[in-house]
């Protein structure tokens, strides 16, 4: 045997791009980012943490919490640069692997503070304001989410949420536009303009379910339809019959729980709201609780993972998802109301914005899941509310680039921060009784 032939093969240093990997060179360079602009700011620049209610204005016991701005930078940007440092190793001890990660959970809990806190770099900042912005924000995402999660646990994709809630958003407000000129109470025509947009959005839905159940279109090309759809039968509506008229209406009214809204801070911020914002916790509760604990949810879950299977028990899969796919377009239409008559009292072209697209990425943040998907549209609603804060604060940025922020988020939440979702598995399939 010759020499070459004896020698040991040689161990190439393989360095393998997983996502933790990308995550952790994210956190370096954001590590060292954070680190150069600490030592850029006056050391003895102080960030106070205010919470106070949003409408009096009175210091509740808890008081400030002054920060000093350059130090706890400067520490936050040594503590993510070591994390990343550290996650970029695949330890096979078990105490290394557990210090790492948790560093990277400690970095994950302190990124949404260190963001608050440089933006508000040498000024006071309401904690209290920016949660319940965060959660007013929220409302459309979540209630989209939820209206995915209805739709796809059966197996029925719906990227048609958006156009629903452009539905929604124009036919609610239209009947309540055309309803304050009779004899109804506000408050009446307001009910019944939110109960025209749930039935809006249940009515596309049922467009939806045609194309998509009955004649077994491919389902994603049928919700683009209907988005197309949306933007242009209610840019005519309101061109024809919004603005040639005095377009403006009272949004819904704010009301108060008892003995919730008087809780110290966050009694009058949050618990002192409107009803499509109190609808949302009702909608988390009354989804978790349907999809798994009741017999409907496990025939519908059953439905979009093994439909074949659910058939031979004697479960009807085209009618469970369609009416699954109404409940979802009613749910997607309370969520399109919340535009035009709660947060603004009138109708623009396209004033979803995209909320739709938004909610279903919270959806697959969430992992079809009601309280995941719940976190992650708070998350996307904090970016949202922390672009308006920029904004008010005057950062150094064009508008533009801070209204930008919740859709990069999005991006970037989608692409390295998820892993691998894992959808029903029958999810897009239409389905052929044998």
């Amino acid at each position: 045997m010759s020499a070459a032939a004896k020698a040991k093969p040689t161990r190439r240093l393989a360095f393998k791009l997983t996502r933790r990997r990308i995550i952790a060179i994210a956190l370096v360079v954001l590590g060292a980012f954070i680190f150069v602009e600490s030592s850029i700011l006056d050391s003895e620049l102080i960030t106070t943490l205010t919470f106070e209610s949003t409408s009096t204005g009175q210091t509740p016991t808890v008081g400030n919490i002054p920060v000093p701005t350059s130090a706890y930078l400067l520490v936050i940007g040594l503590l993510f640069a070591l994390s990343g440092a550290l996650n970029l190793f695949e330890f096979e001890e078990a105490r290394p692997r557990q210090v790492s990660l948790a560093l990277l959970a400690l970095c994950a809990l302190l990124f949404i503070p260190t963001i608050i806190i440089a933006a508000a770099a040498g000024n006071e900042t309401n904690l209290t304001t920016i949660v319940a912005e965060s959660l007013r924000l929220a409302t459309p995402l979540a209630i989209g989410a939820f209206a995915g999660i209805w739709c796809e646990r059966a197996g029925v994709v719906n990227i048609a949420i958006e156009g629903m809630m452009l539905f929604a958003a124009c036919f609610g407000f239209t009947t309540l536009f055309f309803l304050r000129g009779t004899a109804l109470p506000l408050e009446t025509a307001q009910l019944l303009a939110v109960i025209i947009g749930v039935l809006a959005g249940g009515v596309i839905a049922l467009l939806h379910g045609w194309l998509s159940i009955t004649f077994r279109t491919d389902q994603i090309v049928s919700g683009t339809v209907i988005n197309i759809l949306a933007v242009g039968v209610t840019s005519f509506i309101r061109r024809e019959y919004l603005l040639s008229t005095e377009a403006g209406a009272a949004k819904l009214g704010n009301f108060a729980l008892p003995v919730l809204s008087e809780l110290p801070v966050i009694g009058e911020a949050i618990f002192t709201n409107q009803p499509i914002f109190f609808m949302m916790f009702v909608m988390l509760a009354f989804t978790h609780i349907v999809m798994f604990y009741t017999r409907w949810g496990l025939r519908t879950r059953a439905v979009g993972e093994h439909p074949h299977a659910a058939d031979t028990l004697g479960i009807n899969v085209n009618r469970t998802r369609w009416i699954n796919v109404f409940i979802s377009g009613m749910v997607a239409g309370l969520a399109g109301a919340w535009f035009s008559l709660e947060a603004t009292g009138s109708f623009n072209d396209g004033m979803t914005r995209g909320a739709g697209f938004i909610a279903l990425a919270a959806m697959i943040f969430g992992k079809w899941t009601p309280i995941g998907a719940f976190g992650a549209a708070l998350l996307f609603g904090f970016s949202d509310s922390l672009g308006i804060r920029l904004q008010m604060v005057g950062v150094g940025f064009p508008v533009q680039f801070l209204q930008m922020v919740p859709y990069a988020v999005t991006l970037v939440v989608l692409a390295g921060f998820i892993g691998r979702a894992s959808p029903p598995k029958a999810v897009g399939q239409p389905y052929v009784k044998e």
